[in-house]
């Protein structure tokens, strides 16, 4: 038994040994163009999937038919996540295309069927993803708020998703709003200014440029021009 032992120690030092002597060669590929092995890939999604079922487990979750709550979450999720998370109407972004793991579509997925994971993973973000931490600058009545919008968002044609952006108060979450990059020509219709309420969905609606500004414009591959202010 203590022969047992020992060899199973030894094969485990030396296993060790082996992963960080590959790490530290520089051989595994960092680079967000070069997916994980299948089984890299189901080992880590496992962990992560874990890992928010186990924290989520005790969060209560708010009524997500509140209208008032789903139109909040409307104006946020256009203002701050559309660019990866894409809209109804909305094609691949930049960012979309780029990250890796590649964010999911919830224009179609929606939030699945567990709420507080979903509210989990906005508040506190995911490692490593792209995922941002909202809750460092978002109370949780507006996290709930995307939520509630998402609990929606798979139902909603282009139409729709734009009047009930409209409606909503834009770019809110109770103070600490920075300027969202706008990329007017890859999202799609966004809903127009009405009064009283800023457009979503770009920095411009919400806080003027100043008056003397430069601007540098640049082409996308799709011949839709992107400008810049500086």
């Amino acid at each position: 038994m203590k022969r047992t032992i020992t060899t199973l120690v030894l094969a485990g030092a030396l296993s060790s040994a082996a992963v960080l002597g590959t790490a530290y060669s520089g051989l595994v590929n960092v680079g967000a163009d070069d997916p994980h092995f299948a089984a890299v890939h189901a080992f880590l999604a496992m962990a992560r999937d874990r890992s928010i079922a186990v924290r989520a487990r005790d969060i209560d979750v708010p009524d997500l038919q509140d209208e008032t709550l789903i139109r909040t979450g409307a104006g946020n999720y256009n203002a701050m996540c559309i660019g990866c998370h894409l809209a109804p109407g909305v094609e691949k972004t930049e960012l979309s295309q780029a990250l890796y793991p590649s964010p999911p579509n919830l224009a179609t997925g929606g939030i699945g069927d567990d709420p507080a994971a979903a509210f989990w993973t906005i508040k506190h973000g995911i490692k490593a993803t792209g995922m941002p931490a909202w809750g460092k600058s978002m109370g949780d009545e507006y996290i709930w708020g995307i939520v509630a919008f998402l609990d929606q968002l798979p139902k909603l044609d282009t139409q729709q998703y734009n009047a009930l952006v409209a409606s909503s108060s834009g770019h809110q979450h109770g103070g600490g709003e920075s300027a969202m990059h706008n990329h007017e020509g890859q999202h799609g219709n966004h809903a127009p200014e009405r009064a009283g309420h800023p457009a979503p969905g770009g920095s411009e609606a919400h806080h003027p440029a100043p008056t003397n500004t430069a601007s540098k414009t640049h082409m996308h591959r799709d011949g839709k021009e992107h400008v810049h202010k500086n």
